[in-house]
């Protein structure tokens, strides 16, 4: 069983059926027992950071993610659910992440020189990648995937990166390390390559 957390931000639904078109079973919750119980967790989202944060304490959730990372659990991060996983954002003053990768989350810088480079970033963009994540298996490097977002993740120690990406400067897009992989893109609307991600995470 693959337990989605549900914390009140952004793109559950959509996550949870992608996971089921490609043979997960999900269940979609806000209960910490069910996440103890799960064998797999996914934390998906869209949104701002410091509500993210407060909705995940106020229920429990952060403990369950964090147990849940520690015990070993395959964990998968979507977006927002990426970002989390840091030590701090910079969006709206300094907030304190999960702390699970040491780095924090930073703001694109706009450049004057490249006007058609918007913030955030909506849309099809190359994921490079960097390590053999199992999460990435049978997909080719170079891939587009669909990105929204307005920050990034700098994580502290560069061995913990999957995938790397281009927009306004090079980012990590995708970290890895031991049973935790998160992606700043949304393989919900990547297609199939979006699928197939899912896929490998489900079969893992």
């Amino acid at each position: 069983m693959i337990a989605v957390v549900d914390y009140g931000m952004g793109n559950l639904r959509s996550v949870s059926k992608a996971l089921e078109k490609v043979g997960g079973k999900v269940i979609l919750t806000n209960r910490p027992e069910d996440i103890q119980k799960a064998d797999k967790v996914v934390l998906p989202g869209v949104g701002a950071f410091q509500d993210a944060m407060a909705n995940l304490r106020e229920n429990g959730l952060d403990a369950s993610v964090l147990d849940a990372i520690s015990s070993g659990k395959p964990f998968l991060g979507v977006c927002l659910g990426l970002q989390l996983l840091y030590e701090w954002s910079a969006e709206d003053g300094r907030h304190e992440g999960l702390g699970v990768i040491p780095g924090n989350v930073v703001r694109f810088e706009a450049d004057s020189e490249r006007p058609e480079m918007k913030i955030p970033q909506i849309g099809w963009n190359r994921a490079r990648f960097v390590a053999d994540a199992p999460h990435l298996e049978g997909i080719p490097s170079g891939t587009h995937f669909y990105f929204v977002h307005s920050y990034y993740g700098v994580p502290t120690d560069d061995s913990v990166a999957a995938t790397r990406t281009d927009y306004l400067t090079e980012f990590t897009s995708a970290i890895w390390r031991d049973n935790v992989f998160a992606c700043q893109f949304h393989p919900e609307k990547s297609q199939h390559w979006g699928l197939k991600l899912y896929e490998n995470f489900v079969n893992l």
